[in-house]
């Protein structure tokens, strides 16, 4: 290591533990141990551009150990790529551009939220499976305008999480060359040795999954490191994974290699310590010297000047291909899909009785003839979610093209691999998979709704109506849980008009994820459902009076109960409104006018019908009304004979209208 990168190395290491001192918390054991690895990635291997961090073609980053974001934070100020040692000051602090763990579109430079330990794993492989796609698609032999690296860094912790291993799998059966896996191996976790608990030959079950395996004994030898490195790019058949030895805390005289230098601040004594055992002046603080700022300048108009050759091959690319230039950025910009509401093919309807998987299936299909870059599949369960866009090909290292994704029995894995693709560029991507099974992959649908990225997620099988497969398989809980979730969209269509709406609600968000939950069983049409569903929930059947009798509200499979259950009240007299409410979270980011449209606070006498938790339903049926749902497990069974059990029947809808019009 020269004596400039020994210096620029150590710059990194203090400026984060410093920001880590100020702020009174943060993680400076892996900002010690990992410096060396990120500088000599970003130095001399990785392509990007600090002054223009999105150009296309850069090669992508992503700290899967996203406590480390003091490191992140420490190496985007000292390459240029605008954050200030100011904003490292702040880090931790309200308002900062240095919150305590990585926030996609909030620092520039950071690609991805990550936080809980293995997202970012599975994120990478999802950045690497959408390089290739793209590149295989766009790509000529004499010019290729899409061609590079994902690179990642995890630890101990991010390799103990099952979707890490998941990931891993499914990236080795893809064949995935581009992705390069940097591993900070220093044997320590909170609690102490990871001996304790973590004995893995990380070696051998890397490659039991068809990964290049490489190691580096000496997490300071940035020649070693860069070796490794360019051995990896080197192997176009497989991911690799490089493990390199680091020490936690490195540099600290008293608390390096110790568990309690993981997530705990220095300390002042130490931290001045620390510096003095660096080379660094102690008493200066957030301080880069002149002649680092003139070494990463000139390293960082090296870098710029890598995106100006790229531009030059990309203007080239436009003479001689404009058609595929075009395409490509209309790709990139996700073009296709905005303009669905006023396509009536899309919202054709045939008044077949169907479940509204079968529907799904319709729909998505039309869908997949409309924009091309959707690309997605399933758990595992496309036969029975019928979640395959025919005529379209299945992705695999052989088949790069292929827009039908084979995600294996990887529910959490294959949504954060989807979350990695989205935010990558270029593909809107699907994943399905039974419904009660979303809780495999509820993290990684949160990180979602805090990236405000619009991913779709298709849940089958979405109620006690499974069947015979009984309470492990039938969801109950799910759907208000779901609902819980901040800034994401769950919808729960009747027929084939509602689905088209979930979908083009989907397919037109800009900064919302949505879920489409869908019947096993067959639901009749229903009369007056309309494009309306866009909105969450809308009149579907009305009374004569401007103000009803009685409001009758459901979702799903359950709407055609109260559609029943509507005839036969309004001949015994009473004013009767039907609302289908197919998304509680899209109804309630409607205005008050139009709220109070659809349930207008005059009417109190409601009852609400869905085949799940009541969670969520007194909110429309008020104190005065009444909800029909089921709040314990259910039991195997013919579905029709469930339905009558736990009283989904027209019968007991109109039972308890009648109880809540005696009150």
């Amino acid at each position: 290591m020269s004596s400039i990168d020994n210096k620029t190395v150590s710059t990194i290491r203090i400026l984060g533990c410093e920001a880590i001192e100020k702020a009174k918390s943060g993680h400076p054991g892996i900002v010690l141990g990992s410096a060396p690895i990120l500088y000599e990635l970003w130095a001399n291997h990785m392509n990007h551009n600090p002054y223009n961090p999105d150009f296309i073609n850069r090669d992508r980053f992503v700290i899967s150990s996203g406590h480390g974001s003091a490191l992140l934070y420490s190496m985007l100020c000292v390459f240029n790529y605008g954050l200030t040692t100011e904003d490292l000051k702040g880090f931790r602090q309200l308002g900062t551009l240095t919150p305590g763990h990585p926030e996609y579109g909030h620092t520039k430079g950071v690609e991805i939220s990550t936080g809980p330990l293995g997202q970012g794993v599975a994120n990478s492989v999802g950045m690497a499976l959408a390089e290739r796609s793209l590149a295989a698609r766009f790509n000529k032999e004499d010019i290729k305008p899409i061609d590079h690296y994902t690179y990642c860094l995890c630890g101990d912790g991010c390799l103990m999480e099952g979707l890490s291993y998941e990931a891993a799998s499914f990236a080795g059966a893809q064949g995935l060359g581009k992705l390069i896996v940097l591993y900070d191996s220093n044997n320590i976790t909170i609690e102490g040795s990871t001996d304790l608990t973590f004995k893995d030959n990380i070696k051998q079950r890397f490659e039991a999954v068809n990964w290049q395996y490489l190691k580096v004994n000496d997490g300071n030898d940035l020649e070693e490191i860069g070796k490794a490195i360019e051995e990896a790019k080197a192997e176009t058949e497989k991911p690799t994974l490089i493990e390199i030895k680091t020490v936690i805390g490195y540099g600290s005289p008293n608390k390096s290699g110790t568990p309690g230098v993981h997530g705990a601040p220095l300390g002042d004594i130490e931290l001045m310590a620390t510096k003095v055992n660096l080379g660094l002046n102690p008493d200066k603080e957030f301080y880069i010297e002149s002649d680092v700022k003139a070494h990463m300048e000139e390293i960082c108009g090296r870098l710029a000047r890598g995106e100006e050759e790229w531009n030059k091959v990309y203007e080239a690319y436009k003479e001689a291909y404009p058609e595929d230039a075009a395409e490509l950025e209309r790709w990139l910009n996700l073009e296709y899909g905005r303009d669905l509401e006023n396509n009536e093919e899309f919202w054709a309807v045939d008044g077949v009785t169907r479940s509204t998987r079968q529907c799904s299936e319709v729909i998505l299909n039309r869908a997949a003839e409309l924009v091309p870059n959707l690309i997605g599949g399933s758990a595992d369960l496309s036969p029975s979610n019928l979640t395959v866009m025919k005529g379209r090909s299945y992705l695999s290292k052989e088949e790069p093209t292929g827009t039908n994704i084979h995600f294996g029995i990887r529910e959490h894995a294959m949504a954060a691999i989807s979350n990695g693709m989205y935010v990558h560029g270029g593909f809107h991507p699907y994943f399905a998979t039974f419904f009660v099974f979303c809780d495999y992959l509820r993290p990684a649908l949160r990180m979602e709704g805090i990236m405000h990225i619009p991913l779709i997620a298709i849940f089958s099988h979405d109620s006690i109506g499974v069947g015979e497969d009984g309470p492990t398989h039938q969801p109950v809980e799910q759907l208000a849980s779901l609902r819980s979730l901040p800034n994401y969209a769950v919808f729960r269509p009747c027929d084939l008009t509602e689905t088209a709406a979930a979908y083009c609600f989907a397919l037109s968000s800009k900064t919302s994820p949505t879920a489409i939950v869908t019947s096993r069983q067959n639901i009749p049409p229903v009369e007056g459902t309309s494009k309306e569903a866009i909105k969450g929930g809308y009149i579907f059947k009305d009374g004569e009076k401007e103000i009803p009798d009685i409001i009758l509200i459901a979702s799903g499979s359950e709407v055609p109960l109260i559609d029943e259950a509507e005839k036969i009240l309004s001949r015994e007299g009473y004013s009767v409104r039907c609302v289908s409410m197919p998304s509680m979270d899209v109804f309630e980011r409607q205005g008050e006018e139009y709220k109070e449209k659809i349930l207008p606070r005059a009417c109190k006498r409601r009852v609400a019908v869905e085949a799940g938790s009541k969670h969520g339903w007194y909110n429309y049926a008020g104190l005065d009304g009444a909800v029909i749902s089921i709040d314990g497990y259910g039991v195997s069974g013919k579905f029709v004979d469930l339905f009558k059990k736990y009283g989904f029947t027209i019968g007991n809808v109109v039972e308890k209208a009648r109880e809540v019009l005696s009150r």
